[in-house]
């Protein structure tokens, strides 16, 4: 039976996993389990996690860079709180310890949260172990047990690998939840943005991380498009805010994260366009065969995501996946030290060009993708969109390479049958589009047309801008329902 717990009025949006951490906390049935909750830092993991503790009337425990006793030591303390014992309560070791949380839920499920997990195992190596032997089916203090034990943590790496592959606690999770950023439309909201074009302005640079909206720029929001600038220079670009120095933080927590060098030169290559790894090892003076580690490290750290191109078999790209980080190359890292200096309202203003090239248009082709897989209507599409990317299409006869912005697929097929590709599209922040862009698209649409293995029969052409469309492509597209014209304002109210 699951218990409702409303969810508390801090706690913006995460409709989804805070039900998913009820159902879980709220299971009623004999055994203890177990649950594994992760997310890049700042996106409110230990706010859900706290308040879910809260109002189950469970327990919370917060661990921290500290030696295995001190960690003991700090357990047996809130745990002696938590029970109202006359004194803390002595852990010898971590099997132990362990019991003593199992033992918490032996008359009623109770949640348990050990929230930064990642500071205890590294001090002691077979933590993981000790729990997958106190969670053996038909041990006793696992029968005997409704705790609800979450493990929490933010080095992305570390938590991923917890439970894949041969890891001790492989098999034994009952939930495994992942607290992602914001999507563009709840960030809109969250920072109180009614202005699409405003909103993707900002989105490009904080993204959906709810902690960016208030402790690390003072709940200091854009009052309008004519302060975008001015926001920019006294919240981003000012050295005593602490979004500032940010993105050079998200490199340095994560342990795993050492030759950050290394690291800062592979983002920085993406940054400025160089998605494919020959690209970047050409950027960074490597060999392309020196970057499988480096990037594998990114992946695993949630600072890359790889994507494979749909018309290129074997072929695929590197996308930066926190925004702030691909702000922080492509405008802050080249002018560190006249930022530094207090001249903000300068390196802006000569950055407005490589702001809406390398940040501002790449962030404005993935909010079309999102829209694409998670906001746009079947009908506007042909069907539901199953996967939504970037490709890139070669053309035989002008024996040139066609950059498609968006390329969305609809569900695979049973069988044999062909995929059905159901839109592809143009995608500019700046530039009008107009007929020459539709012919571009119908040329890349008959060319897929014949290509084995798709169903393109129906496709539908998007053309996507931030600046508006000619009067001859809207007269077009008001004729052709195979044509569909997509503002910001679509993108972010309409389906």
């Amino acid at each position: 039976m699951t218990v409702e717990f409303a969810k508390p009025a801090e706690i913006f949006d995460r409709d989804v996993e805070w039900a998913e951490l009820v159902r879980f906390a709220s299971d009623d049935r004999q055994g203890a389990t177990l649950g594994v909750v992760s997310g890049r830092r700042r996106q409110g993991k230990t706010l859900l996690l706290y308040e879910l503790a809260r109002s189950t009337q469970g327990f919370y425990f917060g661990a921290t860079e500290a030696t295995s006793a001190e960690s003991l030591r700090r357990l047996g303390e809130a745990l002696g709180r938590y029970t109202a014992a006359p004194s803390p309560l002595h852990l010898a070791d971590w099997p132990s310890a362990v019991d003593a949380l199992l033992a918490l839920g032996r008359d009623r499920p109770v949640t348990v949260v050990i929230d930064e997990f990642p500071y205890l195992a590294r001090a002691s190596r077979d933590l993981p172990s000790v729990i997958q032997h106190a969670l053996t089916p038909g041990r006793i203090e696992r029968t005997g047990s409704r705790t609800r034990l979450l493990l929490c943590g933010s080095a992305l790496s570390f938590m991923g690998g917890l439970l894949a592959g041969s890891a001790p606690l492989r098999g034994r999770a009952g939930l495994e939840l992942p607290v992602a950023p914001l999507d563009y439309r709840a960030a809109a909201r969250f920072w109180g943005i009614d202005d699409p074009l405003l909103a993707a302005r900002v989105f490009a640079i904080v993204g959906g991380t709810p902690a960016y909206r208030r402790e690390y720029v003072q709940d200091d929001a854009p009052d309008g498009p004519t302060d975008f600038d001015d926001w920019v220079v006294r919240a981003v670009l000012n050295p005593a805010r602490p979004l500032f120095r940010e993105a050079r933080y998200l490199l340095a927590e994560d342990p795993d994260l050492r030759d950050t060098a290394l690291y800062h030169s592979v983002l920085a290559a993406v940054a400025d366009g160089n998605g494919t790894r020959g690209g970047i090892a050409g950027y960074i003076g490597r060999k392309a065969t020196d970057l499988q580690h480096p990037l594998t490290v990114l992946e695993d750290a949630g600072l890359l995501t790889r994507e494979p191109d749909p018309l290129r078999s074997g072929r695929s790209r590197y996308l930066i996946a926190e925004p702030l980080i691909s702000f922080y190359q492509a405008i802050m890292r080249p002018a560190w030290t006249a930022l530094e200096q207090r001249r903000g309202a300068d390196v802006w203003r000569r950055s407005q060009r490589r702001y809406a090239a390398a940040v501002l248009g790449p962030a404005f082709e993935e909010i079309v993708r999102q829209w694409a897989l998670r906001f746009a209507a079947p009908d506007t599409l042909g069907g539901i969109v199953a996967e939504a990317s970037a490709a890139v299409l070669t053309d035989p006869a002008s024996r040139t390479s066609v950059e498609l912005d968006l390329v969305a697929f609809g569900e695979p097929p049973m069988g044999d049958s062909p995929r059905p590709l159901l839109a592809i599209g143009e995608v500019k922040w700046g530039r009008t589009l107009g007929m020459v862009d539709l012919e571009r698209l119908t040329r890349a649409r008959d060319l897929l047309t014949s290509r084995p293995g798709l169903d393109a029969r129906h496709v539908r052409l998007v053309l996507v801008s931030g600046s508006g469309f000619t009067d001859d492509l809207q007269r077009r597209a008001g004729g052709d329902q195979d044509v569909v014209l997509v503002d910001p304002a679509r993108l972010y109210q309409g389906e």
